[in-house]
């Protein structure tokens, strides 16, 4: 059973299912957060059910938020829970991906996963350890997770869009160039960088712009 929920979905534009975007947000942050992204991405995915659940954690430091896993410099908690909280949500989240594409009749090469920092965190950690490859990965403003364990434990290599603001004071810009060296070196050939220029800890609409875009042609639209 899994602890992850969905929050909301957005029905496919079209009345036709062919893909899903399942969008994982930030620390502190809940479903609804990203899931506001669906009506212009709509347009342009009109055949894509959009889906976010909210994190399987009540926030500490968020008291109407939720977390994937503790982060120690934020509410305290040591480094060994944060690990095991971040495993713990890592089958959480398999679950619910597992659900969604047997409820939704839809094959791993019909979803992409949308992540926002620790979204993308988990997105990062989660897609390259499933049997079966997703169709791309979006990761906005995140970082890679244990990179050192990465090239033993990866069991696909999904398509990964890589986004970052030049001026994000929470996640360094510098994590999208070490997430993107390290799936490298652990075989991908598929890893894509955009910066976001004059933008902190968000999304910004040109980033946004070229998120549409990899999904458009990952989801074969």
């Amino acid at each position: 059973m899994t602890r992850v929920l969905e929050a909301g979905r957005v029905e496919p534009k079209s009345g036709s299912l062919r893909s899903a975007v399942v969008f994982l947000h930030g620390y502190g942050a809940n479903g609804a957060d990203l899931l506001g992204l669906a009506e212009p991405l709509a347009d342009h995915l009109p055949d894509t059910l959009f889906v976010a659940p909210d994190a399987p954690e009540a926030c500490a430091g968020a008291p109407m938020g939720y977390q994937w896993f503790p982060i120690p410099w934020i509410d305290g908690s040591s480094e060994e829970e944060s690990q095991q909280g971040m495993l713990r949500a890592a089958d959480d989240l398999n679950a619910f991906l597992d659900a969604l594409m047997v409820d939704n009749d839809l094959l791993p090469e019909q979803v992409v996963l949308f992540g926002f920092s620790q979204g993308t965190m988990m997105a990062l950690h989660v897609a390259p350890r499933r049997e079966d490859e997703v169709a791309g990965l979006v990761g906005f403003s995140g970082r890679l997770l244990a990179p050192e364990l990465l090239t033993d434990e990866v069991m696909s290599r999904p398509p990964v869009l890589l986004v970052h603001g030049d001026q994000d004071d929470v996640v360094p810009v510098q994590s999208l160039p070490e997430a993107a060296e390290a799936l490298q070196k652990a075989g991908w050939k598929e890893v894509y960088a955009h910066v976001m220029k004059g933008t902190a800890h968000g999304i910004a609409p040109d980033g946004l712009s070229v998120a549409l875009a990899f999904m458009r042609d990952k989801c074969g639209l």
